[in-house]
């Protein structure tokens, strides 16, 4: 595997963990307000692009 396809691979499976425990940080019990906050809110966005970026990584490598 090349290091391009292993650096995707990370990101993407990490930008998905950070998303996923973004948005159900509250139904975890790691939200500190009821509400969908600005943490919860950049760890969504960081996740997403990370994600994003990783796939591309991972398919172009």
């Amino acid at each position: 595997m090349s290091t391009t396809r292993l650096i995707g691979l990370l990101l993407l499976v990490g930008g998905i963990v950070l998303l996923l425990i973004s948005l159900s940080a509250d139904m975890i019990g790691l939200g500190r307000d009821p509400g969908f906050g600005y943490q919860q809110m950049g760890g969504t966005l960081v996740g997403a692009v990370a994600a994003i970026i990783g796939g591309l990584l991972y398919r172009r490598g």
